[in-house]
């Protein structure tokens, strides 16, 4: 077999082979850190093909069903925007433009024979995260031993897209291995932040977060299994939801840990229009995916339940905030944002009280106890094949060890019994803990949905991403969550006070996040929120998105 390196040569000349040569272009000088306004003043994209790219999902899906836009005109546009992102951040793995035109073609075809849409996704361009197979191509998932592994059929979820009249068009990048809240792999390189290059897109569904940020794809799908669609989400500036296990399907996908199903990873959008988490939803579920994937949770869309049948109509709607979770304390444009958001909703007259976190160290023990049980071996069996090296770091500078990877060689089997034991209790614990704050609502039921960080900071320096606690806790309790956008880091009203610290910190760990802060530094990089709900209640939780969303809107 050649040397590992000899194939991801190999690899990446056939990548830029796929690139449209007449699609190259000369990507601003490197000391352009904030290059999101790249694509529309390159030159390669005309004026209508910045406008069908700077369109909501709604809007796309509702000219494509009426003819006003070809499938080919759309998908021609996003390619075009998608490529000129990828020279700019490198977020793409496969891409496959003649193939998505040659849909595109046959979906305008159906269209002006029938008059009719093929599904609720008519013509629209959808990009997915390097996990969901398609036949006849690779899925390396960032792993040099899997080149030259071509799928013979797809992931369930692509068929059901495609049903739907979607139109695959790309991949994206991914970290070696999955399990790591930043994207870089010994294939295809490191995903960069669009609003600021020295920054890291998130993970594991980095390249995601950066090509929509980018308005490369109108709607993509990542995945999550301790904050992976969440995270490139709230560090790229976008929207994502995290559904509950089995809402979406997952069957013929490639994943690390596979077998490990009590932390279990799952698909969800990701979108820069809001509407998108809906229509995905809707589309994917009413689609019956429980009749393709065993494990798919048999629930169609409940429109009842998006008009918050369950949580009074939307009418007065009492929030809770959770300002820290008593292990590390956000940074000022988290807070400021916190802030900012029970602001608007107290101005929309809706309630907002005070979350108190219980047991968030302990959940996430819990979760690197479970997935470190086999993640060591898994990872070696599956590098040992061509030899290339396990990535420790994601460093620019190679030296540092971080957490993400497992320290020794996992707990025994009955051991991990008492974990997952353990781990039903604090569950049972949680929901009696939120049943609990019906007695200080005022509304006669429940919190209707928590707020609180995606992640401690706004999207770190490339391998300073050492925090995931704030979304894998709703993992391993199962909670349906999105990501919304707030506000940027502004250096004048988020200056960090170095004569006062702004808390005393919990510990040594959390004086280290806190010591990271430099607003120079995270200049000009999203901050966005999580919104959290309970187990299955994607279509409330998309609702009060929505709800808070408007709210902040009004505030401005």
């Amino acid at each position: 077999m050649p040397h590992w390196t000899a194939l991801v040569a190999e690899k990446k000349q056939r990548q830029l082979k796929s690139i449209p040569q007449e699609w190259l272009v000369t990507p601003p000088p490197l000391s352009t850190l904030d290059v999101t306004g790249f694509p529309e003043s390159c030159g390669l994209l005309n004026a209508r093909e910045i406008e069908i790219t700077n369109t909501s999902v709604d809007v796309l899906l509702k000219r494509l069903a009426s003819a006003e836009w070809t499938a080919v005109d759309v998908t021609t546009a996003f390619s075009k925007r998608a490529i000129i992102a990828h020279q700019l951040v490198n977020c793409l793995t496969e891409i496959f433009i003649d193939r998505a035109l040659a849909r595109a073609a046959e979906l305008d075809d159906y269209l002006k024979k029938t008059g009719k849409v093929v599904g609720p996704l008519h013509g629209l361009p959808v990009s997915l995260k390097d996990q969901l197979c398609i036949e006849g191509l690779e899925t390396t998932m960032g792993y040099v031993s899997w080149i030259g592994q071509y799928a013979e059929k797809n992931a369930v979820l692509v068929d059901v897209l495609i049903e739907c009249g979607a139109v695959p068009f790309v991949r994206t990048n991914i970290p070696q291995a999955l399990m790591w809240p930043e994207s870089f792999n010994s294939v295809f390189g490191r995903t960069t932040n669009p609003h600021n290059v020295s920054l890291t897109s998130g993970g594991s569904s980095g390249g995601e977060g950066a090509l929509i940020a980018l308005k490369g794809s109108p709607l993509g799908v990542g995945s999550d299994i301790g904050g992976s669609v969440r995270i490139p989400s709230a560090f790229c500036g976008i929207y994502g939801l995290r559904p509950s296990y089995g809402r979406v399907p997952y069957c013929g996908a490639r994943n690390s840990l596979e077998g490990q199903d009590s932390i279990l990873s799952v698909f969800g959008p990701m979108t820069n229009s809001l509407s998108g988490l809906k229509v995905f939803m809707k589309a994917v579920v009413d689609s019956s995916p429980w009749l393709k994937d065993p494990l798919a949770v048999r629930k169609k869309w409940n429109e009842d339940e998006y008009e918050l049948a369950d949580h009074g109509s939307g009418k007065d709607l009492c929030f809770a905030i959770m300002w820290d979770d008593g292990v590390v304390v956000p940074h000022p444009p988290i807070r400021r944002s916190l802030e900012m958001t029970k602001a608007a909703l107290q101005k929309a007259g809706h309630k907002v009280v005070d979350w108190k976190p219980i047991k968030h160290k302990l959940l996430g023990e819990i979760a690197w106890d479970i997935w470190n049980a086999g993640s060591a071996e898994d990872f070696f069996i599956t590098t040992s094949v061509t030899g290339e090296p396990i990535i420790t770091t994601m460093e620019l500078d190679q030296d540092t060890t971080a957490s993400f990877r497992p320290q020794n060689s996992g707990i025994t089997a009955y051991q991990l019994w008492q974990v997952q034991k353990l781990r039903q209790n604090i569950r049972k614990e949680y929901m009696d803990h939120w049943n609990a704050t019906a007695s200080e609502t005022g509304t006669g039921r429940a919190v209707d949905a928590i707020i609180c960080p995606a992640a401690p900071f706004a999207a770190t320096p490339h391998g300073k991403n050492r925090y995931t606690n704030y979304t894998t806790v709703w993992n391993v309790l199962d909670y349906a969550a999105t990501v919304f956008p707030v506000t940027t880091v502004d250096p004048t009203l988020d200056a960090r006070n170095e004569k006062d610290p702004p808390h005393r910190f919990y510990d040594q760990f959390d004086q280290d996040v806190y010591e990271m802060y430099d607003p120079e530094k995270f200049k000009n990089a999203p901050v966005c929120l999580q919104l959290v709900g309970r187990t299955l209640e994607e279509e409330a939780v998309i609702k009060m998105t929505e709800i808070v969303d408007a709210a902040l809107a009004a505030a401005k």
